[in-house]
């Protein structure tokens, strides 16, 4: 919500400074974004007098102007604009300024041989506006010397306030001015509101058409305005509007801006003489569209309510008029529209349409309904003033909502839920300058709440209403008290695991990344999403319009994004939300990373002692152990299979589960046709865990470490080769080695694979170590060949597989 100091002031009779204003404006709930005081930046700039303009000697475009500029002798100026010539004043800079449209600061300089000493400026120059094919012509009563922006009403802030979807009475600057003044901030300015009767009656009808259900609009009342002169509107109000950044196009359309702006109260007005016949406010008729005022076709569907005439639509309701019925210069006879909208109707509207306007933003919060028939008074009276013309009566359709609500509020509950004690004359007095009528002595009264604050629904509220106004600061500080006993847990599991699995891929030396929640609909589709439940109603860009399946796809493009800048060998991981579908239970937790080029846990990048390698599948799948070992999955039980989703290389990728169905993490290099999909260069690795499918911790389970198992033997190791069918994975074979003699194997791996000369084809050799630790005494040979035997059963029976001679 923008406005200016002078607007306000308009409202607010007060002489507090603009820091005063900005602080007491935050203090009260209406955070102040930002002020533009141009002000600041056009002091240096004066109204001078251009004595002279003549030929410059050596340039044809050129004039060689002689500038009076209040402060003494002329000064020279070389000027390229067309339109300087001698008599015009303009505004002038002197050497030193700097010029805000151009980002230059501004010296004496010397053009074609002849001297400048300053500058005549254009309005782009002084970021008034566009124009730059002249210099700034100002009147002839234009006083010489005087600051410019004083005298051209430019030293006005232009201050932004954050308003919060429940104050919708501050969508306007008098409702602002009205809360400035219950915090001391000056007094508010009530003055007469005009009431104006009409000298015939309006000879367009309004009907209300919904048979069914619930109207989606309550009441729309209509007058008609006979005999205007439509022209540009005054200078004050397009000196507002245009601060705040509006375009001023005529009066008419101007003042229905002012009171969108003014008393958050948008209005409607049409060109009577294009209205064909009465006025209907109904629910569209599938198909049906409208050319708006923005220059786009709408097309509606039965859930929007319109308003139409005998032919067709012609407006959008509470959101946007139409092309064809809006005023113009040529306008003679205007009807003016002041109506109550269904705030949920309305957001829904503009939602599916995808079409914000001020109006929209008003009505979908809720407007003043008891203000609808004084706007359209005020309303009706700036065209009179401004346009001229004869009124008709109100044509009234309809009844406005009688949304009186009376609460019992004692004044002990200020300090019970605020903890700040304030007098009850001093709330009393602060509800009824923010409009809240009281009635009664005691310590309980009766609070009437006013029709434009459909925020306040209990005592709650009343409360929070004084506070605001009395200063937040005034609140006590009061400690904590300090419990006298340990706390509980406070985090959840998955809060817990969020911030494990952050830790260890950090410490593993990755980046952390945040990537968007959406992805376009094509790379949805490739890992597994795409779903029509997962689809956005209204996404933020084109090519986001999906809820992302997995993390993998935005960490690609992030770090292919990294790669184009000179980042090539990055690791980047998220821990983040993927979606399966829409069901309560189908949002996930991920812990995903990915690695590029030569970006490994041990280092990335050329080095002189030897040649770096590429990330491989294995880094991937270190990363994953890693992540579920910090978050206490039972990893010694895992097992690796080749389950892999589809955009995994095959034969290059891999799935850790827990048992034949629960997949905890899937890992590998990423498959060139999806880096091709996803423009983006490889080598990829990639793997991503699932937190939520890690099984829960066991109720009352120690979370104290076990004692140290420390043998003072020295463990035996001994190798074997097993020849196995080329099918059979390697991790069989450790599986049934570690299981021949639980108390004794503590370890197993594999150190070699073969292939080759004295192996049949179809099959390999696979050799594995396997440590013995004793516990109680050294072991003796025939011991250990006891062992031996049963690994070599084991693994025979599990595998097929033979020992190697």
């Amino acid at each position: 919500m923008k406005f200016t100091l002078s607007w306000l002031k308009e409202f607010l009779d007060t002489d507090a400074r603009l820091d005063e204003i900005v602080e007491q404006l935050t203090m009260i709930g209406l955070e102040v974004e930002e002020v533009d005081d141009r002000a600041k930046a056009l002091v240096p700039f004066t109204i001078a007098h251009v004595v002279s303009a003549e030929k410059h000697p050596d340039a044809d475009r050129l004039k060689v102007c002689m500038v009076d500029t209040g402060s003494g002798d002329p000064v020279q100026v070389v000027c390229g604009a067309p339109n300087a010539h001698t008599g015009m004043k303009g505004v002038f800079a002197p050497p030193g300024t700097h010029i805000p449209g151009t980002g230059v600061d501004l010296k004496i300089g010397t053009i074609r041989g002849v001297e400048s000493r300053g500058m005549l400026c254009s309005e782009r120059e002084m970021m008034l506006s566009d124009a730059h094919e002249g210099i700034i012509e100002l009147p002839e009563d234009a006083p010489v010397g005087q600051p410019y922006a004083a005298w051209a009403g430019l030293d006005d802030a232009v201050i932004d306030i954050a308003i919060t979807p429940n104050r919708p009475d501050c969508l306007g600057v008098h409702g602002v001015a009205r809360d400035l003044s219950a915090s001391g901030i000056g007094n508010l300015k009530e003055g007469r509101r005009p009431i104006v009767k009409g000298s015939f009656p309006c000879p367009v009808k309004v009907n209300l058409a919904f048979p069914e259900g619930d109207p989606l609009c309550p009441a729309f009342a209509l007058r008609l305005i006979r005999g205007v002169k439509n022209g540009p509107s005054p200078d004050w109000m397009q000196r507002w509007l245009t601060a705040i950044g509006l375009r001023p196009i005529n009066a008419l359309v101007d003042i229905t801006n002012y009171m969108t702006y003014a008393y958050g109260r948008p209005l409607h007005v049409f060109d009577a003489a294009k209205v064909d016949g009465d006025l209907t406010v109904r629910r569209a008729n599938p198909g049906e569209t409208l050319l708006a005022l923005d220059g786009r076709t709408y097309e509606f569907d039965g859930t929007m309510c319109v308003i139409a005439d005998a032919q067709s639509v012609e407006s959008i309701a509470g959101v946007m008029g139409g092309e064809e019925t809006g005023c113009t210069e040529e306008t003679v006879d205007v009807l003016v529209e002041s109506a109550l909208w269904e705030p949920f109707n309305v957001a829904q509207t503009g939602r599916k349409l995808g079409l914000q306007s001020d109006a929209r933003f008003r009505f979908e919060r809720g407007v003043d309904p008891a203000f609808m028939l004084p706007g359209l008074d005020i309303a009706t009276q700036l065209i009179l003033d401004i346009c001229g013309g004869a009124p008709s009566e109100v044509e009234l359709a309809g009844v406005a909502p009688d949304n009186d609500l009376i609460i019992d509020f004692p004044f002990a509950e200020v300090k019970r839920l605020s903890g700040l004690d304030v007098p009850p004359a001093e709330a009393k007095a602060i509800l009824t300058r923010l409009g809240f009528w009281v009635s009664g002595t005691g310590s309980i009264v009766k609070v009437a709440v006013p029709s434009w604050r459909p925020d306040v629904e209990g005592k709650a509220d009343i409360v929070e209403e004084v506070i605001r106004i009395v200063g937040l600061d005034r609140i006590p500080v009061t400690p904590m008290p300090r419990a006298g006993h340990i706390a509980p847990r406070i985090l959840t599991t998955g809060q817990k695991r969020t911030r494990q699995a952050k830790r260890a891929l950090a410490a593993r030396g990755m980046v952390e990344a945040v990537t968007y929640s959406f992805v376009p609909k094509p790379h949805a589709d490739l890992f597994g999403g795409g779903k029509p439940e997962l689809a956005l109603a209204n996404p933020i860009a084109s090519d986001l319009s999906d809820m992302r399946p997995s993390l993998i796809p935005g960490l690609a493009a992030a770090a292919q994004r990294n790669a184009d800048r000179g980042f090539a060998d990055l690791a980047l991981f998220e821990v983040g939300q993927v979606y399966e579908g829409d069901g309560p239970n189908d949002q996930k937790t991920a812990a995903t990373g990915l690695r590029r080029l030569t970006a490994k846990a041990s280092g990335a990048g050329r080095h002189w002692a030897g040649t770096a390698a590429t990330v491989d599948a294995f880094d991937a799948k270190a990363d994953a152990l890693a992540v579920l070992a910090a978050i206490g999955a039972p990893v010694d039980s895992l097992q690796v299979s080749r389950a892999a989703p589809g955009w995994f290389h095959p034969g290059r990728s891999g799935a850790l589960t827990l048992g034949p169905k629960n997949v905890l993490a899937v890992f590998g290099e990423l498959h060139p046709k999806v880096l091709e999909a996803l423009d983006v260069e490889g080598p990829l690795v990639a793997f991503e865990v699932i937190l939520e499918n890690v099984p829960e911790p066991k109720a009352g389970r120690a979370t104290a470490k076990p004692p140290l198992a420390v043998s003072d033997l020295m463990p035996v190791r001994r190798d074997f080769a097993f020849i196995v069918e080329e099918g059979v994975e390697a991790l069989a074979i450790l599986r049934a080695a570690k299981g021949a003699d639980k108390a004794l194997v503590t370890d197993a791996g594999v150190f070699d694979v073969y292939r080759g000369k004295g192996i049949d084809d179809g099959k390999k050799s696979v050799a594995i170590e396997v440590t013995l630790q004793p516990r109680e005494k050294t072991l003796t040979e025939a011991e250990i060949e006891s062992v031996a035997a049963k690994i070599v059963d084991k693994v025979s029976k599990a595998t097929g597989g033979t020992l190697r001679a």
